[in-house]
């Protein structure tokens, strides 16, 4: 694959920052940094295009915060400033990325995401016996920064394009699962000590990175592994075939490989048979139908009973109800569940 230079100069275009400042606006107009920043717009674009050309500009100011839906997760929030940079190096070089991706590669992608990845499975699932479902350990927490950095390098030959992916992998590190500024007790991440591993969940670059960095085990498992049945959503995978034994052995080639190149480890494996029903984001995938996993329910059910409790008590209005509420039955219209939809919001 040919690398790409001169690059830098399109990100730091200013109708390309225009653009990312609009998206990086998104949802988020009613916070007062987005709207200091568009206060004086020109200025605050003009000064992030000169830090991007003279490669001065400054990443790591990180916000932390925790959610718990489904499981526990720590959120790295940047600041608005550096969202804007992160959109407008991925307006720019998303069609690099892309170009690397497999087709059966549904995260982070236009005209994928988790219903295709969904029906890609429930496919896979009426044609083959047998599936294999592998999950990597600590995915965004365990990414090798050396191994990322060697990828892009891979993608890119302009140095001033990579220095500035170089500062925003290092601009943060983690230790089980903590980011090293939280243990050190500050908000400010400092130098990079002996910890290299680990992307923020949160930042739109992470999510390119993260992609990106499996995106190689994806063409190990479909160019040497011949292995035809697959999906992968970010890193939940499944392998799918006919023959149990060969599938676990392909399992056992993956985890080494990953292990060897990406210096990753796998949970562990999850091997059943298709007409028992297939797990996967959030469903269980049968050939001829679709059911929440038990997980979604009790989630369901406990939103929604914190939503009404919201609503009854006054502490959300008729619309903000609705803006939680509609993307929460939406979650559950995949799966042929009408019935039991009707009990539970009745």
């Amino acid at each position: 694959m040919k690398r790409r230079g001169y690059v830098v100069e399109e990100v730091a275009d200013m109708e390309n920052l225009y653009l990312a400042f609009w998206k990086a606006k998104r949802g988020k107009a009613h916070k007062e940094d987005v709207q200091r920043f568009q206060k004086d717009l020109k200025h605050q674009l003009k000064t992030l295009q000169a830090d991007i050309l003279s490669n001065e500009v400054q990443v790591g100011e990180y916000h932390f915060f925790k959610i718990y839906d489904p499981k526990e997760r720590q959120i790295c929030a940047a600041a608005f400033r550096e969202r804007v940079l992160h959109h407008a190096l991925m307006n720019v070089c998303h069609q690099d990325f892309e170009r690397y991706q497999i087709f059966d590669s549904y995260a982070s992608r236009k005209g994928k995401g988790t219903y295709a990845a969904l029906n890609r499975a429930k496919y896979f699932a009426g044609k083959y016996e047998w599936y294999l479902k592998l999950d990597v350990r600590k995915f965004f927490f365990s990414i090798s920064h050396t191994v990322l950095k060697t990828q892009l390098e891979r993608l890119y030959k302009d140095a001033r394009l990579l220095a500035i992916f170089e500062s925003i992998i290092d601009s943060i590190a983690f230790e089980n699962g903590l980011a090293l500024s939280q243990i050190a007790g500050t908000l400010k991440v400092p130098a990079i000590s002996t910890t290299v591993r680990g992307l923020p969940i949160g930042n739109l670059t992470s999510q390119y990175f993260a992609n990106h960095y499996l995106a190689v085990a994806d063409h190990f498992v479909q160019e040497k592994l011949n292995v035809d049945g697959y999906v992968r959503y970010m890193d939940d995978m499944l392998l799918f075939g006919n023959d149990k034994i060969e599938l676990l052995k392909k399992g056992k080639d993956y985890q080494d490989f990953i292990s060897e190149n990406l210096k990753m480890d796998l949970k562990l494996f999850c091997l059943n048979q298709t007409n028992r029903g297939v797990p996967f984001l959030g469903y269980r995938l049968f050939p001829n139908h679709v059911l929440l996993n038990k997980r979604s329910s009790k989630r369901f059910k406990t939103k929604l009973k914190q939503y009404d409790f919201n609503l009854k008590q006054g502490i959300w209005t008729q619309k903000i109800y609705q803006q939680h509420v509609e993307p929460l039955i939406a979650f559950t219209e995949y799966a042929d569940m009408k019935w039991w939809r009707k009990i539970i919001i009745n």
